[in-house]
């Protein structure tokens, strides 16, 4: 069953990127779902669910898409696990916490892509940078803690309790 939503997710994660998302961006900015998808699978799922579907996600959205494989595999996969060792580690997991992860690896990865084109002098990755990095970081950091509150309120998440420990001290 796990599979099966794994895999609809992954389809369906493309039409909606490029499809709806377009339509709902602010001044032209877009949050990344990839990114979301596999912090929140890697942070309810585990470590190594969400390295995996994030590397699958970042390589399905790059199959579509004229960015580097490289950068978007490793974004993806990274903060899958990331996520995963977030909701491990961390005594209580808040959608600040993931909203702030989620706005450091969404920041890191847009640098790298800036850094990644050929051509650009210092004031044209600069303009980059302010228009349309810090922005899209903001906006990813955004999405994930929105669909982490929500998914919280709905969910029971005993992952990421503490609570379910105590018989074991």
């Amino acid at each position: 069953m796990k599979f099966f939503f794994y895999l609809i997710l992954v389809l369906l994660l493309v039409p909606l990127q490029t499809t709806l998302l377009p339509h709902l961006s602010l001044w032209n900015i877009k949050p990344d779902l990839g990114l979301v998808a596999a912090a929140l699978i890697g942070l309810f799922a585990g470590e190594l669910e969400g390295l995996l579907i994030g590397l699958t996600i970042g390589w399905v959205l790059n199959l579509f898409s004229a960015g580097e494989l490289w950068l978007s595999l490793l974004t993806n996969g990274g903060v899958g696990l990331l996520a995963g060792f977030l909701g491990r580690q961390v005594s209580q997991v808040t959608s600040y916490s993931l909203g702030g992860m989620l706005l450091l690896v969404s920041l890191v990865s847009g640098l790298l892509a800036a850094i990644n084109f050929k051509g650009l002098d210092i004031s044209q990755m600069w303009w980059m940078v302010e228009s349309i990095v810090v922005p899209q970081a903001c906006f990813d950091g955004a999405a994930g803690a929105g669909f982490y509150w929500l998914l919280s309120r709905r969910f029971d998440l005993t992952r990421l309790r503490t609570d379910r420990m105590d018989g074991l001290f």
